[in-house]
């Protein structure tokens, strides 16, 4: 399974060695999803449906 951190190192190698900025890609997990992922020098832009499976609150 592969996060969104994950896709940040991915993109930008895959994006250099294929000669294209913008990207797609699966997560083959359970839950699985498709992403639409973009270089953008300094940062990567992903995008896709996301779905919530976590939620807290931390007080301080």
């Amino acid at each position: 399974m592969f996060s969104g951190s994950s896709h940040c190192t991915l993109i930008p190698y895959w994006s250099a060695r294929l000669g294209k900025r913008k990207l797609s890609a699966r997560q083959l997990s359970r839950r699985g999803g498709e992403l639409s992922c973009e270089d953008a020098g300094e940062r990567v832009h992903i995008a896709g449906k996301a779905v919530v499976y976590l939620k807290g609150e931390i007080f301080l």
